[in-house]
C-alpha cells in the first residue's frame, strides 16, 4: 500500500514536473500536440515554458487543440505574443474580465477563425480597436463601438472581385476588398483584439440553392447573437428570413459556428469541402427560434404585409408554370438590404412562391440580372395589403 503510494506520488511529481504550472487536464493533449509537431515541438515548448503563470493555460489550451499545420509551423514568439495581448486586452477593460474561462480560451484568445492563412494580426488591431472600446461600461457598447467602426477603420468593402474567399486581414486590408467570409474573419479578429468573444457563423448553402454566407457571432449576456461586418441590431440582418429556412440535419444546409476547440463537427468550407480542420457546432435551431420569434411579431403587430414575387421568362407569358424562372431576387428598402431570395422554377408548385414579409407604406426595390446579364432594380411601393409581384427577365 505504502509502496504504491509512495509511486503515485512520484508519478504525479513527474507530471507537474514535465508542464509546470499547466492544469493537469492538458498534460496528454499536450504529449500527442508536442509529438505530432515533430521538428517545430522546440518552438511550442519554448512558447510553453516561456509563458507568464497567468498565461499558462492560454498556451497549453491553444497547442492541445491547434490544427496540425500549426503545429508543424507556429513560431514560438508568435503564438506567445498573441496570447500576450490577448491576456492584456482581458486585464485591461473591465467588461472583458467578466468572460468566462471557457469562453475566452475558445472565442478571444485563438489566433485564427477558419483556414485562412496564419496572419500576426492582434497587434495592429489591438492599437487600432481599443481607443474606441476605452470608454465602454458595458460589453455590448463595446460590440457596438467595434462593429459601428470597423469600415472606416480598414477600409474593407465586399466585392466579389477578392483575391479568394479565405483571406486574412493583411490580405483583405491590402485589396480593400472581401468576401462575405474574409469581412467576417476581420470583424471577428477585431472584437477578439480587445477582448470581447467572437466567432463565425453561416451556412454552406441556403435553403433555395442560392450557395453559401458567412457572418458573425458575438457572446453577450451568457448567449450567442449574430451581427455582420455591416452592422444592423444584434439578432436582427437581412438574411434571417433564410436562416428561418435552414435545414438542422443537412450538413450544407445547416448552420455553424466555429469553435477552436474539437466539437466532433467540421465547419463546411465552401471553398475547401475536404478540409475538416475547423471545429464546428450547429446551431441551426437557434436561427430558426429566432425567425419564428420575429415573424411572429410582425404579423401580429399589423405593420407588415407579405411580398410575393414571381419571375417569368419574359411578359408575354406570365401565367403558365412552364413558363417560370427560378433567380435570385435581392430586395432592398433605400439603401438597405432587407432579404434575398430565389424564385420558384417550372418545376415547382404554383403555390411555393419566394415570399418576403415587408413593412407598410414604404417603398421597395427588387435587383436582379436579366437575361441580357444587366442589373435590374424594380421598384414596389407597398401600401397596406400583400403584394404579389411578376417580374420577367
Amino acid at each position: 500500500m505504502r509502496s504504491t503510494f509512495i509511486l503515485l506520488l512520484c508519478c504525479m511529481c513527474f507530471a507537474c514536473a514535465k508542464y509546470p504550472g499547466v492544469p493537469e487536464k492538458y498534460h496528454a493533449l499536450l504529449d500527442k500536440a508536442l509529438e505530432t509537431s515533430g521538428t517545430n515541438q522546440p518552438e511550442l515548448a519554448k512558447a510553453l515554458e516561456s509563458a507568464t503563470p497567468e498565461m499558462k493555460e492560454g498556451v497549453a489550451f491553444l497547442i492541445s487543440y491547434m490544427p496540425e499545420r500549426d503545429l508543424k509551423t507556429m513560431k514560438g514568439d508568435d503564438l506567445l505574443s498573441n496570447v500576450k495581448l490577448a491576456y492584456e486586452a482581458r486585464n485591461r477593460f473591465a467588461w472583458a474580465k467578466s468572460v468566462p474561462d471557457s469562453i475566452f480560451l475558445n472565442d478571444v484568445l485563438p489566433y485564427a477563425s477558419l483556414n485562412e492563412e496564419r496572419d500576426q494580426w492582434r497587434a495592429d488591431f489591438y492599437k487600432r480597436f481599443a481607443p474606441y472600446v476605452e470608454n465602454c461600461k458595458t460589453l455590448e457598447e463595446a460590440i457596438k463601438a467595434v462593429n459601428k467602426n470597423i469600415r472606416d477603420e480598414v477600409k474593407v468593402d465586399y466585392n466579389t472581385a477578392r483575391e479568394k474567399p479565405d483571406q486574412n486581414p493583411s490580405e483583405s486590408i491590402r485589396q480593400g476588398m472581401a468576401s462575405c467570409s474574409g469581412l467576417s474573419i476581420l470583424l471577428t479578429d477585431a472584437l477578439r483584439s480587445v477582448g470581447i468573444p467572437s466567432r463565425i457563423a453561416g451556412t454552406a448553402n441556403w435553403h433555395d440553392n442560392r450557395g453559401n454566407h458567412n457572418w458573425c457571432e458575438v457572446w453577450l449576456d451568457d448567449k450567442w447573437y449574430f451581427t455582420e461586418y455591416y452592422p444592423n441590431e444584434l439578432d436582427r440582418s437581412w438574411f434571417l428570413a433564410d436562416a428561418g429556412k435552414a435545414d438542422p440535419k443537412d450538413r450544407m444546409h445547416a448552420i455553424w459556428a466555429s469553435s477552436f476547440k474539437p466539437t466532433g463537427e467540421s465547419f463546411p468550407l465552401v471553398w475547401d469541402l475536404k478540409n475538416n480542420d475547423v471545429p464546428a457546432i450547429n446551431v441551426t435551431q437557434r436561427y430558426l427560434d429566432i425567425y419564428q420569434e420575429v415573424y411572429q411579431s410582425q404579423l401580429a403587430g399589423g405593420n407588415y404585409v407579405p411580398l410575393k414575387v414571381m419571375m417569368f421568362k419574359d411578359k408575354r407569358n406570365m401565367r403558365k408554370s412552364d413558363d417560370r424562372v427560378a433567380a435570385n431576387v435581392d430586395i432592398f428598402c433605400g439603401k438597405d438590404q432587407i432579404g434575398g431570395g430565389r424564385t420558384a422554377g417550372p418545376t415547382q408548385d404554383m403555390n411555393d412562391v419566394l415570399e418576403f414579409m415587408v413593412e407598410k407604406n414604404k417603398v421597395y426595390t427588387l435587383n436582379y440580372f436579366d437575361k441580357n446579364g444587366q442589373w435590374v432594380g424594380e421598384e414596389v411601393k407597398v401600401k397596406e395589403k400583400p403584394v404579389e409581384v411578376k417580374l420577367h427577365l
